[in-house]
């Protein structure tokens, strides 16, 4: 991926109203654990009251159902963007103090956790297979149990109240996602390539991907 895309994008100015901003981006459907993030973020709310949630990506059939939890538990600054060109995606990642994933499974390698990282947003995800394998619990942000909202909102809380975890954790992320950037992957790649080719004409060497 091309990292660059998503560390220079500009925040969004309705969202910079000294509220802080937990961003959730995914098509709304059950494996993406919205339901849970809306129950922590009620958990959230009551103590950090100076927070919103930003509820990115097009409906997969559970909108309705959550917006309902969020009118009848008068569940306020939550916010429904509907679904957002990828051009857009930046932008939203770089208005967000916390990038929140709560999905409970069945994700590959992460590449959403991924465009967070480039943006340097801390984020709070849940410990699944895939995730676990771009993000470190305490480096790059903070992983919980799946469909724990208890769990989540202790881990947002946490990030909420220190500002210099959060500052650390975002600095962090950049720095991992550069591994992961197209410039990086494809220099690795030629080196395996080298090594490939340089091992048929020495066959004693061995083959290794850095």
């Amino acid at each position: 991926m091309d990292c660059s895309n998503f560390a220079n994008g500009s925040p969004i100015p309705d969202f910079a109203d000294g509220k802080r901003n937990i961003l959730f981006l995914g098509r709304l459907e059950k494996r993406k654990g919205l339901p849970f993030l809306l129950e922590a973020f009620a958990r959230v709310k009551r103590d950090f009251p100076d927070t919103r949630l930003v509820v990115v990506g097009g409906d997969g059939g559970l909108r309705s159902v959550c917006e309902l939890y969020v009118e009848r538990n008068r569940l306020a600054d939550v916010v429904f963007t509907g679904y957002v060109p990828d051009e857009a995606k930046p932008r939203y990642f770089r208005t967000a103090d916390i990038y929140c994933a709560p999905n409970t499974g069945g994700e590959s390698m992460g590449m959403v956790l991924l465009e967070a990282l480039s943006a340097g947003a801390p984020i709070v995800a849940s410990r699944i297979e895939g995730f676990s394998e771009v993000l470190t619990d305490g480096r790059e942000g903070l992983m919980v149990p799946p469909r724990d909202s208890e769990a989540l909102a202790a881990a947002l809380k946490r990030l909420l109240s220190d500002e210099s975890l959060r500052k650390k954790i975002g600095q962090q992320a950049q720095k991992t996602a550069k591994r992961y950037d197209w410039g990086s992957v494809s220099s690795r790649i030629l080196d395996y390539y080298s090594e490939c080719i340089a091992a048929r004409i020495w066959p004693e060497r061995p083959r290794r991907l850095r």
